[in-house]
């Protein structure tokens, strides 16, 4: 994936030369398993592929003791490169996000109402779990040793949720009222006609 190429390049460009140990500490200090689906054991994979790919150069690796070895990283012209167009991509335009929620939206009739008005209802109190860990997590101080501007990362990031659980909020409701979603052009297909009347009963 394209933004862990970017983060993992931008890390050792920003901390160079580094050890594959602290590109992985410093990720996980700034939470990005959550919000950048960076999974902690791809790091090492992902610095050995941006090596073979030119991105990267090994500097040194040291073994210490019994302990595996540790190789330190620099990032090369065409990584520092890559690293610059990929930012600049992320900053300048709008990528929209591939949320599985958007497929299984185009299938609402498939639901019965009960059951999406709850599902979305569902949603809404997940994303407002997240936002209370997120608040929960400025009160002890946590995002106080963050740099300033990943604390506004996290800040949009509750903002996107309040946005999205208004909207789940205010569609459940209308699921509830009876409002009807089925459009009069549907095809005539059996499946189409049956989920039809599934949400018009």
């Amino acid at each position: 994936m394209s933004t862990n190429r970017m983060m993992i390049l931008g890390l050792v460009s920003w901390m160079q030369p580094v050890h594959g140990y602290d590109v992985r500490r410093e990720l996980l200090s700034w939470s990005a398993d959550k919000w950048a689906n960076i999974q902690p054991g791809s790091i090492y994979h992902a610095l050995r592929k941006l090596t073979d790919d030119g991105l990267l150069r090994e500097v040194t690796t040291e073994q210490v003791g019994s302990r595996p070895a540790r190789t330190t990283y620099e990032i090369t012209p065409a990584g520092q490169e890559e690293f610059n167009d990929l930012l600049r991509g992320y900053w300048w335009e709008i990528k929209p996000g591939n949320d599985p929620f958007f497929a299984a939206l185009a299938f609402l009739p498939a639901l019965p109402r009960e059951e999406a008005a709850a599902a979305l209802r569902n949603r809404a109190a997940q994303l407002r779990v997240a936002n209370d860990g997120v608040e929960v997590a400025a009160e002890k101080g946590w995002l106080r040793e963050k740099p300033p501007h990943v604390t506004w990362m996290f800040e949009l990031m509750v903002a996107r949720n309040e946005g999205e659980i208004a909207w789940c909020d205010w569609v459940a409701g209308l699921i509830e009222s009876g409002v009807s979603y089925v459009s009069e052009t549907m095809p005539k297909h059996p499946g189409w006609q049956r989920w039809r009347k599934q949400v018009e009963q």
